[in-house]
């Protein structure tokens, strides 16, 4: 279990005193609550506690809002401002005062009470926080990316496997109908022998203060760096302009949006994948000043078995692939054929020829997943103990994909990774990126 000082035990003595008080206070009991007004009675739903509701996270949490199914029930976050907001918007939905706020995500997950858990802190978090609820019996929604290096994302998929929980990834693309239809033109053979995937998404900014400031009063920022090396706060250090951006919290846009385009690579050649050893190797260019310094943009390489190769690149897209494909909104994911080519992105879909579009499927081709919607697809997943449409093998595999290409950039060498064991191939000094410290007591 994650530690600092305090175990489970101790966070439900520490709760207990808190769930009792609420349960003395008097309360107006909705009709909602009864089952009535269309939702469902309280014994058939799944209740959600969610951990990091800044930015995305309120997004996301919106989302199990608007289903009937559901009731968020607790909210985590180590701004106070944030979580005073969250905690009120949950509680006026609902019109009770049920919502319980949380500073530290182990209370939260101690509760006995919550099915399920949405992990949407900054990405140092992502996998502390998750693991922590899976080992806790909750299944997990976790946005993306994974883990800062391949050793967490290993663990988090064997405590998955462990314990026996649905996960679904935050890699939404994956229940728009158009991306899934890209990926079954090139699952199916649709476009010939597959030859090339190009990937892109945004780069990564640069710039930051590194002159020392004072913290706000509104944020724990011992509890924000947690396992991240102790670094004296900057402003705005915390925001989403800044942190994404800087190395101890993340790997960049590389894996914070490029997980999404390659994530999608993934899905729709998984076989390829499989396979291996595959060799990766590349350039990326990286801020000179300022506290960001991840890889503003950059260009790998990545040679599968059977001669397949995947482009990825910070956008804009080349100056070729523009033309190939006819669009340019800053992200996209294009399959290459012997035969045809499809492209995708958020925008829509392209293909040449262009009757590709109209193709239909029989029942002996891959028919992938058809998602209602992200969230209520996990939830369908949690109720009926199947896997998500983003399982966890899945994410790892696309956040590896990430992982391996901002190692390539770093090295500056062309690396040969082995799927099979998941290391680097005769390349001591890489294998040893494939862990990072955490700063003590926090562990995996």
């Amino acid at each position: 279990m994650v530690g600092n000082g305090m175990d489970r035990r101790s966070f439900l003595r520490k709760t207990s005193g808190a769930l009792a008080a609420a349960a003395a206070a008097p309360a107006i009991v909705p009709a909602s609550a009864l089952g009535r007004e269309g939702r469902p009675a309280p014994s058939e739903r799944i209740v959600v506690g969610c951990i990091g509701v800044g930015d995305r996270g309120g997004q996301v949490m919106s989302e199990f809002l608007r289903e009937a199914d559901c009731q968020v029930v607790a909210v985590c976050d180590v701004k106070s401002n944030v979580l005073e907001q969250k905690q009120k918007l949950v509680n006026e939905h609902y019109r009770n005062q049920d919502c319980q706020a949380y500073k530290d995500f182990r209370e939260l997950v101690a509760r006995n009470d919550i099915d399920a858990v949405l992990v949407a802190t900054c990405d140092h978090w992502h996998v502390l926080a998750s693991l922590a609820a899976a080992r806790s019996g909750k299944d997990v929604y976790m946005e993306k990316p994974m883990g800062l290096s391949i050793q967490q994302d290993q663990t988090m998929r064997q405590a998955v496997r462990d314990h026996k929980r649905i996960f679904q990834f935050g890699t939404q693309q994956r229940s728009d109908p158009n991306f899934r239809f890209a990926c079954e033109l090139a699952r199916n053979g649709r476009i010939g022998k597959l030859q090339s995937i190009s990937v892109w998404a945004p780069g990564s900014s640069q710039g930051g203060s590194t002159e020392p400031a004072p913290v706000p009063g509104w944020l724990d920022y011992e509890m924000w760096l947690g396992p991240a090396p102790f670094k004296p706060y900057t402003a705005g250090r915390e925001s989403n302009a800044l942190w994404w951006f800087i190395s101890d919290y993340a790997i960049g846009f590389i894996a914070g949006w490029g997980i999404h385009p390659i994530d999608v690579a993934y899905w729709g050649a998984p076989e390829k994948f499989a396979e291996g050893p595959w060799t990766i190797e590349g350039t990326g260019t990286f801020p000179t000043a300022g506290v960001c310094d991840t890889a503003m943009n950059w260009d790998v390489k990545i040679g599968l078995a059977g001669g397949v190769v995947v482009n990825f690149t910070g956008a804009p897209a080349k100056k070729e692939w523009k033309e190939r494909y006819g669009v340019d909104n800053g992200h996209g994911t294009a399959f290459e054929g012997a035969d045809a080519w499809v492209h995708v992105d958020r925008a829509g879909i392209t293909a040449h020829p262009k009757e590709l579009l109209k193709a239909t499927w029989s029942g002996s081709d891959v028919q992938l997943t058809q998602s209602p919607g992200h969230v209520r697809n996990f939830l369908e997943g949690v109720r009926d103990r199947k896997p998500a449409i983003s399982p966890v093998e899945d994410a790892v595999q696309g956040d590896f994909l990430c992982q391996l290409s901002d190692i390539a950039i770093r090295t500056g060498r062309k690396l040969t990774w082995d799927p099979k064991t998941e290391k680097f191939l005769n390349d001591d000094a890489a294998n040893q990126r494939l862990s990072r410290p955490m700063r003590a007591p926090w562990r995996l």
